[in-house]
């Protein structure tokens, strides 16, 4: 199978069986999605959305948020990791937004990324969430996803991984994918063991071509020594 054929097979599935993937954090405007995704890094989003619900209600506006004190966010996310770091980060956008930005939250990827807390990750899935933009946020789900089905090959980091999978995939199918993509790899494609038999991908995947392989080729070594019996 060659690349585009499994980028076309993969997309054509997605298509069929995920077609209106959507983020499952939280969030009723562009502020709360940037505080949201800036306390899930290395946190569950089911964590991240007991979490917001008194965050936002304490602090409903950059303004406030700048305007409160370490103790106070500290107390109210706690519960995250790296609770320390995340209330830096989240006082420092909320003071950037609030003096540079007049409180909106950037549309572009440069301003996004001067933001306290928001990297290349983050600042993809802002623009592509709420702006709809072509943008593919990679976090650890997309990077070994891509990999283990076969639309990247030895990607050395995150931005490869993006820039391969832009490449590829339609523009106006991006933003889905990126949901595509984090979903199926935390629900289907896991880290520690993927469930190939419930997958709809399994047979244009790399990774599952390849187990397959191996097993016919133990299966065989198994027959062809019960012959020699």
């Amino acid at each position: 199978m060659t690349k585009r054929e499994r980028y076309a097979a993969v997309v054509d599935r997605f298509k069929a069986n995920m077609p209106d993937p959507r983020t499952e954090l939280h969030y009723r405007n562009p502020y709360e999605l940037l505080v949201a995704v800036i306390l899930s890094a290395q946190c569950t989003d089911k964590r991240v959305n007991i979490i917001t619900p008194p965050f936002f209600e304490a602090f409903p506006t950059p303004r406030a948020l700048a305007e409160a004190t370490p103790e106070q966010v500290f107390e109210l996310i706690k519960s995250c990791s790296y609770p320390n770091n995340k209330t830096k980060s989240l006082r420092g956008m909320a003071r950037r937004l609030t003096e540079d930005f007049g409180g909106e939250v950037p549309d572009n990827i440069d301003d996004l990324m001067t933001l306290p807390g928001v990297g290349r990750k983050t600042a993809n899935v802002i623009l592509s969430v709420v702006y709809d933009r072509p943008a593919m946020a990679v976090d650890t789900h997309v990077f070994r996803v891509a990999e283990r089905i076969g639309l990247t090959t030895n990607s050395k980091n995150p931005l490869t991984t993006e820039r391969a999978l832009t490449a590829n995939i339609p523009q106006e199918l991006i933003a889905r994918a990126h949901h595509w993509l984090i979903l199926h790899g935390r629900y289907v494609c896991k880290a520690r063991k993927p469930e190939c038999a419930d997958c709809f991908l399994a047979d244009v995947c790399r990774h599952h071509q390849k187990e397959q392989k191996a097993a016919d080729a133990a299966l065989k070594r198994l027959k062809d020594a019960a012959s020699t019996i």
